[in-house]
């Protein structure tokens, strides 16, 4: 990184700080578009704490994300989870990174736009693909055609997600980019109020 593109993420950490104030910064998204890798960068970055719902899901609950779909499915999990991220978008700042499924909540995605600031990562099928294929403990990616599934949530999901204030494009980059353009994205809210993208 050059001088002068260190000074310029500088200039936008300082200016993203502002804009979110006492707010969570809250990163939607599919699973394996790296919501929890590019959140706690940017955690680092602004100096914020950084905690991941499915991770403080697994904490109260005392069992794995897997665990809970097994034992109480899908809607029994989705009311935990908007319980949690109730629970943590009542104090902040501090940048948030949510399940895939918890943005499709009506509840929790109605919380997350008023109370947060919300940023979309958005990725392409074969990204998010070949991130996710390495493990299989992915409850909803159980099924016959594991790459069909998620192609099928990419559809179902993407106009939802797309309500999210900003929109930074997820590829195959190192970390730190995509991390400085969400940084960015946030930056340019402090000169004009509507949505910003980076798509």
């Amino acid at each position: 990184m050059t001088e002068e593109q260190t000074s310029a993420l500088e200039q936008d950490i300082a200016k993203a700080r502002r804009v979110l104030g006492h707010r969570n910064l809250v990163f939607v998204g599919l699973m394996g578009a790296g919501k929890s890798v590019i959140g706690r960068l940017v955690a680092q970055m602004l100096d914020i704490p950084f905690v991941d719902s499915d991770h403080e899901i697994e904490r109260v609950s005392r069992m794995t994300i897997e665990e809970l779909f097994q034992t109480y499915g899908e809607p029994e999990f989705r009311a935990l989870e908007a319980r949690v991220i109730k629970r943590l978008l009542k104090s902040g700042p501090r940048v948030l990174s949510t399940g895939g499924g918890a943005f499709m909540n009506d509840t929790t995605r109605a919380m997350v736009l008023t109370s947060g600031l919300s940023v979309w990562l958005k990725a392409d099928l074969d990204i998010l693909w070949a991130r996710v294929s390495k493990r299989d403990t992915r409850p909803l990616l159980k099924t016959a055609n594991p790459k069909q599934t998620l192609s099928t949530l990419l559809d179902q999901r993407y106009p939802v997600y797309a309500q999210a204030r900003l929109t930074v494009q997820s590829r195959d980059e190192p970390k730190e980019i995509i991390a400085a353009e969400a940084i960015a994205a946030i930056a340019r809210l402090d000169h004009r109020q509507d949505t910003v993208s980076t798509s």
